[in-house]
């Protein structure tokens, strides 16, 4: 093996910040992901376009289009993989909630990038403001 590589311990205390951060970042992830599959997707052989229709209008139909809404009841048992404790499970289960929602903003299409294509950005005026008209 080369001497560049870094050479990481293959055991770790279960409580270390290093097995903390990699099991957060891993339920971050897995948050998202299925969140992501729920919320956005057809799933495979349309699973998911089948429980969305049947779920209709109801509360839980309502959940399912809810990306936000819907990353909080899946970090919910996620959580547990993460706290140690009950108590740090509430505060965990915001935390992969907001990862995954950020997680989500980063990676859609940014919504100015449809406008442009018009050529306007559809936002900004192109005439003069009232306060120009005023000079």
């Amino acid at each position: 093996m080369p001497d560049t590589l870094v050479r990481i311990p293959m055991t770790a205390e279960p409580g270390s910040p290093a097995v903390v951060a990699t099991r957060f970042t891993l339920a971050a992830l897995a948050t998202w992901r299925v969140t992501h599959l729920l919320a956005e997707e057809d799933g495979p052989a349309d699973v998911v376009v089948r429980l969305r229709k049947r779920l209709g209008d109801s509360t839980l139909g309502g959940l399912m289009d809810c990306f936000g809404c819907l990353s909080f009841w899946v970090a919910a048992p996620a959580s547990r993989y993460v706290a140690r404790t009950w108590g740090e499970a509430i505060p965990v289960t915001l935390a992969l909630s907001g990862a995954a929602c950020l997680l989500e903003r980063t990676c859609r299409a940014p919504v100015i990038e449809g406008l442009m294509e018009g050529g306007g950005d559809g936002m900004l005026r192109t005439g003069t403001s009232r306060a120009q008209e005023r000079r």
